[in-house]
């Protein structure tokens, strides 16, 4: 009897232990301890490193704050909606095109907010001037839009709600092996899925802005 109750507890023990590692994990998926209250967005490209690939703007310094001209219009918000001019050098081998974003990661959205998404920069571009993004702008030749979070093509500037400590705005350049066949009007995310395996080098600039 006792041989028998022995084994019986050997049986559990060892089905415990094989339950174990799966109780764990289910436990863990989900967690936002490590970052309450906003969901962590990954960006496109993790992995790559800039280089000697540059970015900056004349408008602002990289840890500034956005001046109001690249702010939104709507909303509450009393700037001129103006997309800032963006300068870059230093552009690694093999570059094809670019693609430049705009992210703010602090929108209360639970994924951020995407104000500007532009693909198929030439590579022989070295800037995009100010209001390139902006109603009457315009891009390089053969460069395209893709939809900001707003639903419109082109940049919407910065609207933080009211109380909210400043936003980041964070630009972003990515050095691409080649151009991108995508539908007019793509979506961040769908322009952000393309850029992995094809992204030679990045470089971002942050802007603050709050109200």
């Amino acid at each position: 009897m006792k041989t028998k109750l022995n084994a019986g507890l050997f049986a559990c023990t060892a089905l415990l232990a094989a339950c174990a590692p799966a109780a764990t994990q289910s436990a863990t998926i989900g967690r936002t301890d490590a970052a309450p209250g906003r969901l962590s967005v990954a960006q496109p490209a993790s992995t790559v490193g800039a280089g000697t690939l540059t970015l900056s703007s004349p408008q602002f310094a990289n840890g500034g704050t956005l001046p109001l001209e690249q702010v939104g219009s709507g909303s509450g918000c009393t700037g001129m909606n103006v997309s800032p001019e963006l300068d870059w050098s230093g552009v690694p081998a093999g570059t094809v095109s670019f693609v430049l974003t705009t992210y703010d990661p602090d929108a209360p959205t639970g994924s951020g907010f995407w104000h500007w998404v532009n693909y198929n920069i030439p590579a022989g571009a070295s800037s995009l001037a100010k209001g390139a993004g902006s109603t009457g702008g315009g891009l390089p030749a053969g460069a395209a839009s893709g939809n900001n979070d707003g639903g419109m093509t082109g940049y919407t500037g910065a609207c933080p709600p009211v109380g909210d400590a400043p936003h980041r705005y964070v630009f972003t350049l990515y050095a691409l092996n080649k151009t991108l066949a995508l539908p007019a009007g793509a979506s961040p995310a769908f322009v952000g899925f393309n850029l992995n395996g094809a992204t030679l080098a990045k470089t971002s600039i942050i802007a603050t802005y709050g109200r």
